[in-house]
């Protein structure tokens, strides 16, 4: 009896032993984010690298200066103005942009993340060869420098990036900007649509042309459970009609949506099924002026707050000025901080348009139909587009 009571403390203690050597998603996380991993990690003997030191004390100054900047004024803006946000928030067209995300809708318990590129993998990083943990933090920092300047990824220099290194993919993007915004990570599955929308994971086999994806599973500072998803979805006309992405969204609607440095593509006629999606299962939508054109909102189902300035688009889009846009923000409020492709404060233009309650079926004569393009601005001396209500000074509700 001695020696199977020392036989089991030994097994237990092994079992220990190898636990507390596993290198877990969070400690990974917060390695790629400079930050230090749990003290029992696998990964500690790693940041005594001078290498990882500099990584630490870039990104250490960068997000300081972002939160400085961006993301505690945008936070304290959503605190002001989305006082009943929903459990859900889509963010199309996002690149691995959880970081505003979560400063916009910080109350979120399930975030849903759609664009072109690919998840991606994270290795475990102490099996690595030796130098290439030092490639991969310095090809993290590089795929982040458009974002942590400007507020935007540059896609051109996405696709690049995030092929470059076995870190690869949106997921290292998404483990460092979960780690700097105060979660810690439980679980990482990935996962598959079929073209129904229904969920596969493991070695389930959802045919061949499934959404690929991942489901994060984590804890902010309060410790509730939250999830985000990121899929990588292709959300032109024919592909948002074969695959199942939308399909497995409209499961969580409606939600609140945001729309952020888009490049235009719901002006373009081969987006107009993720536009009328995104306008069908919005409660709300937060976009700059490349999200969705106000000719295509039904005056009679939405009202419209504007923040910020409109000064039309940046050069690399020529041909995308709305005058109804214009004409809207003229009676915009200000906000303290920048954001989308205007990214210098007083710069840039924010809108949150509000749908009211029981307006989801609209006439339709109020419709605009997704085959027709969007109709020319009014002209001097016709009916001007519908004036929006104005909030009220102070904190204003959300329409349920």
């Amino acid at each position: 009896m001695r020696v199977a009571a020392v036989a089991l403390a030994l097994l237990a203690a092994a079992i220990a032993s190898a636990r507390a050597a596993e290198v877990t998603f969070d400690d990974t996380a917060r390695f790629l984010a400079g930050m230090q991993p749990s003290a029992d990690s696998p990964l500690v003997p790693l940041t005594r690298d001078p290498g990882w030191q500099r990584h630490a004390k870039f990104f250490d100054g960068a997000f300081a200066q972002l939160e400085q900047r961006q993301l505690a004024k945008i936070r304290s803006w959503a605190d002001v103005n989305l006082t009943a946000p929903r459990p859900t928030m889509f963010y199309l067209f996002s690149g691995p942009d959880f970081l505003y995300a979560d400063a916009f809708y910080s109350k979120a318990s399930t975030y849903v993340l759609g664009a072109l590129e690919p998840v991606g993998t994270v290795p475990d990083l102490t099996r690595l060869p030796r130098g290439s943990v030092g490639a991969a933090l310095y090809n993290v920092e590089r795929s982040l420098g458009s974002i942590l300047s400007f507020s935007f990824f540059i896609t051109k220099q996405m696709k690049v990036d995030l092929h470059t290194n076995q870190v690869s993919g949106t997921l290292p993007i998404l483990y460092v900007f979960l780690a700097r915004s105060g979660k810690t990570i439980r679980n990482v599955e990935m996962v598959a649509l079929d073209n129904k929308g229904g969920m596969h994971v493991g070695n389930d086999n959802p045919g061949p042309s499934a959404t690929r994806g991942v489901r994060i599973t984590f804890a902010g500072p309060d410790g509730e459970a939250r999830t985000l998803y990121y899929f990588s979805a292709d959300l032109s006309n024919a592909s948002a009609r074969a695959a199942g992405f939308l399909r497995f969204c409209e499961t969580l609607g409606p939600g609140n949506s945001l729309l952020k440095s888009a490049s235009y593509l719901l002006h373009s006629g081969n987006f107009t099924v993720a536009r009328d999606w995104l306008l069908a299962n919005s409660a709300t939508i937060i976009q700059d002026d490349s999200g969705i054109p106000l000719a295509n909102y039904s005056a009679r189902q939405w009202r419209f707050f504007p923040f910020g300035r409109y000064l039309g688009p940046i050069d690399e889009f020529p041909g995308r000025y709305q005058e109804r846009y214009a004409e809207l923000f003229t009676r915009a409020q200000p906000i303290d901080f920048g954001v989308g492709y205007r990214w210098r404060m007083n710069e840039s233009n924010l809108l949150l348009s509000v749908k009211v309650p029981g307006s989801e079926i609209v006439p339709a004569a109020e419709a605009t139909s997704s085959a027709e393009p969007p109709p020319r601005p009014p002209r001097p001396k016709r009916p001007r587009p519908p004036e929006p209500i104005p909030p009220p000074p102070g904190r204003f509700f959300w329409f349920r």
